[in-house]
């Protein structure tokens, strides 16, 4: 069967169809929100790719791929040793690895697919306990904002309160007249209304949100993530290890060095998304309002702070992991508060076609960081990646060959994350460690939404923010490549 657009296309369609079909009947496998998403997924790929049962063929075709690429490019470099002419085998070995890109990159849609539908308590109506969970978490969420404000902390409102207040809010985004509530509505509103304005959102909105800035941001996925009703946290780190020695029973003790404390201290910043639509769209009621928000909203606060998380310089937005200053001293001996680096050879570019930077980088760890290391890097670095081999002629790149994994360099997983400083002259554009260690994301619990049908007509503005903080907490568990000749 040739692997095209339109055969994923029918047969996503068939089982978007039999999903549909079983939720009419009332047995629904997944979540009607998440089924909606699913539904995209045909329209949103594009290029020769199989269909969700061919997943199998899919990473067949990486492999021979990668075959190809490896065959290649040592044709390539024999070439290049003889003297002989290189363009035509250049052109070659850059097609194979766009081909290439382009497979693991539909290769990571299926797994995102796959991983919505085997998302656990995905489906099925909410029941009394669901809603008590969400009205628990909302006033959480009320506390934390009330307290972050410095006013009196409100009583906790009720199931029902809570229900009257989340079907009212969504009334009020649609045609933002609180005159048109009722008066139960509009008392039910006035639990999440601030004095500066906007509306506190419900809680199963704000979860969708998160939700979809986590499937967004690698860094999310990677590193710690905390969230706090202050508008800060702070901790220790030890930096050091208490000394110790061997001593006889009469034997003289004497006093042992004192481990170094780091302190760190991470505050949340505001961070503000303003999507805006036209009130036609608003006023359809095919539309859902709640999946647009989240949707919209959500997309616009990951790329905001995935870029934050890798380069922000931490003045009103999260200090990115690459912010930092970085030294090619190793951890015995170079300052706390400063990543260590190790240089590629060359500016923009590897200096040979041995591993040999990627070995002396995993080299550098101690060996507590290296059981939950990974590598981090931008594509096109992945392309330079593909050609270096180990000290015995080896390729150590390994395309993934199992659903819901991802490619390995020198056996460790490797994570694509754009939002890293682009390949330069002294670039940090490769990172590898325990991310988990090194930094940590702060959120603030809640965001609040204003609709705004005034300042953009003809079309209705929500101004929605929230709270998110970064920062490194241990400069020892990530190092970087940095593409450099010296």
């Amino acid at each position: 069967m040739k692997l095209t657009r339109k055969n994923l296309t029918l047969g996503l369609l068939v089982g978007i169809a039999v999903l549909a079909v079983l939720a009419l009947m009332g047995h629904p496998m997944i979540d009607p929100a998440a089924l909606a998403g699913i539904g995209m997924v045909p329209m949103a790929m594009s290029g020769e790719i199989s269909s969700v049962v061919e997943i199998k063929k899919l990473i067949e075709d990486q492999g021979k791929a990668w075959e190809e690429f490896k065959k290649t490019n040592d044709e390539l470099i024999q070439a290049k040793a003889d003297g002989k002419a290189v363009a035509d085998l250049e052109t070659k070995l850059a097609k194979i690895s766009k081909d290439m890109d382009q497979l693991a990159q539909l290769k990571s849609e299926f797994d995102k697919l796959m991983l919505e539908l085997q998302r656990p308590g995905a489906g099925g109506k909410k029941d009394k306990t669901d809603l008590e969970a969400e009205c628990k978490s909302w006033n959480a969420m009320l506390r934390a904002d009330f307290q972050s404000k410095g006013r009196p902390i409100p009583a906790e409102i009720s199931v029902d309160a809570y229900t009257q207040y989340k079907s009212a809010f969504f009334s009020l985004v649609r045609h933002g007249d609180i005159e048109r509530l009722t008066a139960d509505e509009r008392k039910a509103m006035s639990a999440g209304s601030d004095p500066d304005g906007g509306y506190l959102l419900p809680a199963p909105t704000v979860g969708r949100m998160i939700q979809k800035v986590q499937e967004q941001s690698l860094m999310r996925q990677l590193a710690t993530v905390q969230t706090i009703s202050t508008d800060a946290v702070e901790g220790v780190v030890d930096n050091d290890e208490a000394d110790a020695g061997w001593v006889s029973e009469m034997g003289t003790r004497n006093d042992t060095d004192t481990p170094q404390v780091g302190k760190y201290r991470i505050e949340a910043h505001e961070m503000y998304a303003q999507p805006k639509v036209t009130q036609k769209l608003i006023d359809d009621a095919a539309t859902d309002i709640e999946a647009w928000l989240a949707n919209k909203v959500g997309t616009k606060f990951a790329r905001v702070e995935g870029a934050a998380f890798w380069t922000g310089d931490g003045v009103g937005k999260p200090r990115g992991l690459a912010a930092y200053s970085t030294a090619a001293t190793g951890d015995d001996t170079r300052p706390w508060g400063t990543f260590q680096h190790i240089i590629t050879g060359a500016n923009s570019d590897f200096h040979t076609t041995k591993l040999d930077p990627i070995q002396d980088l995993q080299g550098a760890f101690k060996d507590q960081y290296l059981q939950n290391a990974q590598f981090v890097m931008r594509r096109e670095v992945r392309t330079k990646m593909r050609k270096l081999k180990g000290s015995d002629d080896r390729y150590l790149w390994e395309p993934s060959v199992q659903a819901g994994q991802p490619d390995r360099l020198n056996g460790y997983p490797v994570r694509i994350d754009q939002f890293m400083p682009a390949l330069a002259d002294g670039s940090l554009s490769l990172a590898f460690g325990d991310f988990r260690e090194a930094y940590l994301i702060v959120d603030r619990i809640g965001v609040r939404t204003l609709r705004d049908p005034y300042t953009a007509k003809p079309y209705v503005r929500f101004y929605s923010t929230r709270r998110t903080g970064g920062g490194a907490i241990n400069f020892e568990a990530v190092k970087f490549l940095k593409f450099a000749a010296a």
